[in-house]
């Protein structure tokens, strides 16, 4: 903790309490970012979709595998394994989109959950089965290993990288939606598939983007992220909570609420971190519980 460093001798009480207010600011922006830039492809599904895929985290893993096979194995460059990762885990979400996903469209929520969890162990363990059951990294460019100077203390490029990543995908994301024939489209897919296809909406292509734009944004997250949430095998599992609850805190399908929602909750855990590490964790579910009691749609999300 800053407090405790050797470089804050002498310093005011005050000065003090303020670098480690900045620091854990910073920390808690950048962890932040990365669940918004894993989550927010849930919170297409389930919101814009309609499908609580529970198995997103098993997708992100696929990214993080891929991009540390090009970054190691093959000795790529970091942009590359970006790219190789998002196509690669799209590729392989398509069939799986054809194949089994449309058969939950619009099914009750039990069902879904059921059929993303039983896809979620078997990615799970074909996983395990080609990269092996241990933890991989990613290797990162000389340009996002070091750390940055931001005046009262150094940062991690990666973190500020992951902040800038975050940024392009929200403001990409809301202009795609809200601002495109496209978005258009999705939304009246959504609100009324029928209508839309009797209108001439070819709803099952226009569901099959959405799908591969989630897992796409899933990859992507898993690659950003890999650095604050390791690609390990039972990443899916571990994380799958995690993500579900920054969707349904911010409201399923709400840019803006996921966003909202994983900087506050990012803060929360953070800030837990510093002060009392045996009890981060804790006052993340606190936070959850408070805000769901309050806003039972989530912060920005609409009544059913």
């Amino acid at each position: 903790m800053v407090l405790s460093s050797g470089s804050s001798r002498g310093q005011p009480r005050g000065v003090l309490a303020l670098q480690t207010v900045f620091s854990i600011a910073v920390d808690a922006i950048a962890y932040g970012m990365v669940l918004f830039v894993i989550s927010i492809g849930l919170s297409v599904t389930m919101g814009l979709m309609k499908v609580v895929n529970l198995a997103h985290g098993a997708f992100a893993m696929i990214g993080g595998y891929i991009a540390s096979y090009v970054t190691q194995q093959m000795g790529l460059h970091f942009g590359v394994a970006v790219i190789a990762a998002v196509a690669g885990t799209v590729l392989i979400a398509i069939p799986l989109e054809r194949i089994l996903y449309r058969r939950i469209y619009g099914a009750p929520e039990l069902t879904q959950v059921l059929m993303t969890i039983g896809i979620t162990f078997a990615i799970i363990g074909i996983a395990n089965f080609v990269m092996g059951p241990t933890l991989k990294t990613i290797a990162l460019p000389p340009e996002l290993q070091g750390p940055v100077d931001i005046g009262f203390r150094t940062i991690a490029a990666h973190k500020l990288f992951a902040v800038a990543v975050g940024v392009v995908v929200a403001g990409g994301l809301w202009f795609l939606i809200e601002r495109t024939r496209f978005g258009v489209k999705l939304r009246a897919s959504v609100d009324d598939a029928a209508m839309a296809g009797a209108l001439g909406i070819r709803t099952k292509w226009i569901y099959a983007i959405s799908f591969a734009l989630a897992i796409g944004l899933a990859a992507l997250g898993g690659v950003v992220g890999a650095q604050l949430l390791p690609v390990e095998p039972y990443y899916a599992l571990r994380y799958m909570v995690t993500f579900l609850v920054v969707v349904s805190v911010g409201g399923a399908g709400s840019i803006l609420g996921a966003l909202i929602s994983c900087l506050l909750l990012g803060a929360v855990e953070t800030t837990g971190r510093y002060l009392m590490p045996e009890f981060g964790e804790f006052f993340f579910y606190l936070a959850v519980i408070a805000v769901v009691c309050i806003f039972p749609n989530g912060l920005l999300g609409r009544a059913r």
